[in-house]
């Protein structure tokens, strides 16, 4: 290891235990969004305070070296009490545009180093896809090694019960070794998506299977082709789809996937379940599914969408894909309902209850893709029974209940003349909704408590970002600013929520993973699920804390965060959320890039 590196850890050590530790007498902290901000960019940092006397009238920028001032402001808005602190104040220093490295001081109390400048984005995005390429399952890059190479077989399949197919490949979900078409297709669609919005921003550091060196192929695209492949192994063919590889068995402590040895009573083989349009569970257990639907639409998603972007670089597998997606439609179709994710011994699952917005994001792909009006029609249908994702405005929900938490078909649907007003409005409607939950508080935090709140927090500034471009209309840009900088540090809790981004701020240090538990191995470009309610901390099963808690003076009932291996409710990584925020990332990078053009 390099000394510079050592260097760097320890100064990012230093930080993160002077702005978590409420040990040294401190009342008052400012919070920032650590990654940075761009120069023309809204930028609020949020004053929080235990003590009740202080009436801050002004705030200074400082250069971060000189010290000197550079800016001074009376932009301060006062917002009362938020969780465990008394008093809050957000301080708006947008008017300053100057690149460089700053420190903002307000009522004797500094924040940690902000930066401006049109490159503070640069190469977000793909360090989320290292976290992405960990995940892999079968050839494991990261591990140099392969795992789960005899999944599996059938399950939930009358005749085909116990047969073996193969299923190897794809995604685990988070820190188990799970896999799921639900949350998998999603993260492809998604990462299709951001390739597809600001395809120059993707660099080429990997090959296909994950290894430096270049391909020819952006990275990003490299990875949601490593999806795709898995996604047609668990849709082999017109109305045969699995759903789910494994289950909570798999819940037996901490273990590298090359070293998974648990038994599903058929060797090294792992059930897969068949997608039967019933209630499925194989012991104490079950789900509430009610059809196919939800499934078969995100097949068709993630197979058109993929079918329109690997058209000219191959182009029999975008013509296969393109196939599979208008069959998965089809089969949708003829099986309305929700697909849910099988548990086995404990309580939980992925508990989606809505599945039209599946399939509406599948009918405007695919008029995308084949240019077929009849898919404008049916989409416009689907998407007129949920205008609005049930979770937005919501003050709770169950666990994955309204997924994906964003809904690109409304987003797809607003490009055609026809429909641009109509869905417009119901994104509008969904973010004002938001909005209003959250413009009381500080942070103006809308987003309910619940486990993977972090997920609803990049759908939230993903729809806000599309329907903002689409409009033109800016009046809830600074709610999509503050979602953006409550991921990276400007949060009670002064943290980011990506492992290791920025690489010298305060960031997780102690996920909920196996790969660094056991073996110290950074899950780099992980988003951890995120804050929940006290109340939802309190009533988990197994959850508790390794180590005292670093954020204690920052806990409140309202909201806990913690930095803990042991709390898999808000520290643990997961492959969906991460690759949800791989678009707005980019995006964020493409800003930049067209600052910097015109600044030129």
């Amino acid at each position: 290891m390099r000394i510079s590196s050592v260097l760097v850890r320890i100064s990012g050590l230093l930080l993160f235990l002077a702005a978590a530790s409420p040990s040294c007498g401190a009342q008052s902290w400012v919070r920032v969004n650590q990654l940075g901000y761009l120069p023309n960019s809204l930028k609020v940092a949020v004053l929080l305070s235990k003590d009740s006397s202080i009436h801050p009238s002004s705030f200074s920028l400082r250069h971060a070296t000189s010290r000197d001032i550079v800016f001074h402001s009376e932009a301060i808005s006062g917002y009362g009490s938020y969780g465990t602190f008394c008093k809050t104040f957000r301080l708006d220093f947008s008017k300053f545009q100057s690149p460089g490295s700053y420190v903002l001081e307000c009522n004797g109390t500094e924040s940690p180093v902000i930066r401006i400048g049109t490159d503070v984005y640069n190469g977000t995005a793909d360090i989320l896809l290292k976290y992405m390429r960990q995940q892999r399952c079968g050839y494991n890059p990261f591990l140099n090694d392969s795992c789960h190479t005899h999944d599996g077989y059938i399950v939930y399949g009358g005749g085909m019960d116990l047969s073996y197919i193969d299923v190897v490949g794809g995604w685990h979900d988070a820190a188990d070794y799970l896999q799921y078409v639900t949350t998998s297709a999603t993260a492809v669609v998604q990462m299709l998506f951001a390739f597809e919005k600001n395809p120059a921003v993707f660099r080429d550091s990997v090959d296909a299977s994950g290894h430096p060196g270049s391909n020819g192929i952006p990275d990003v695209l490299d990875e949601a082709r490593w999806g795709l492949e898995w996604l047609l192994k668990m849709n082999p063919g017109r109305g045969t789809m699995f759903h789910q590889i494994a289950d909570d068995r798999d819940h037996l402590g901490f273990r590298l996937p090359t070293q998974d040895s648990v038994s599903y009573g058929k060797g090294k083989e792992r059930p897969v379940y068949l997608c039967t349009g019933l209630p499925q569970g194989v012991l104490q257990y079950k789900n509430r599914t009610t059809g196919i639907a939800s499934i078969a639409g995100k097949f068709a998603s993630a197979f058109s969408l993929g079918a329109m972007l690997f058209d000219k670089l191959d182009p029999g597998f975008s013509a296969k894909l393109r196939e599979r997606a208008v069959d998965a439609y089809e089969y949708g179709k003829e099986h309305a309902g929700v697909c849910q994710t099988a548990p086995c011994r404990a309580p939980y699952f992925y508990e989606e209850e809505n599945w039209t917005d599946d399939m509406e994001l599948a009918a405007a792909q695919l008029a995308r893709l084949t240019g077929e009006s009849s898919y404008v029609a049916q989409g416009r249908l689907f998407g007129r029974s949920e205008p609005v994702t049930p979770w937005m405005g919501a003050d709770t929900a169950r666990h994955y209940q309204w997924y994906p938490f964003v809904n690109l078909g409304h987003y797809l649907l607003a490009q055609r003349s026809a429909d641009r007003t109509e869905y417009l409005g119901y994104m509008r409607k969904g973010l004002q909704k938001v909005f209003e939950k959250g413009k009381a508080n500080p942070f103006l935090m809308g987003v309910p408590f619940i486990w993977c709140s972090n997920n609803l927090v990049s759908a939230l500034v993903t729809q806000a970002r599309l329907y903002r471009e689409s409009s033109g209309d800016s009046t809830l840009m600074e709610m999509e600013a503050s979602a953006r900088d409550w991921l990276f540090g400007c949060n009670p809790w002064g943290t980011s929520m990506v492992v290791g981004l920025p690489e010298d701020g305060v960031s997780p240090r102690d996920p909920h993973s196996a790969f660094s538990h056991l073996n110290n191995f950074p899950v780099t470009g992980g988003l951890v699920d995120g804050p929940v309610y006290g109340s939802i901390f309190k009533s988990l099963k197994g959850v508790t804390l390794s180590k005292p808690d670093a954020f204690s003076a920052f806990q409140s009932d309202l909201a806990v965060y913690h930095d803990d291996w042991a709390d898999y409710s808000t520290n643990e990584p997961t492959m969906d959320g991460t690759a949800s925020l791989i678009f707005y990332l980019a995006s964020m990078e493409s800003d930049g890039t067209v600052s910097r053009s015109g600044a030129r």
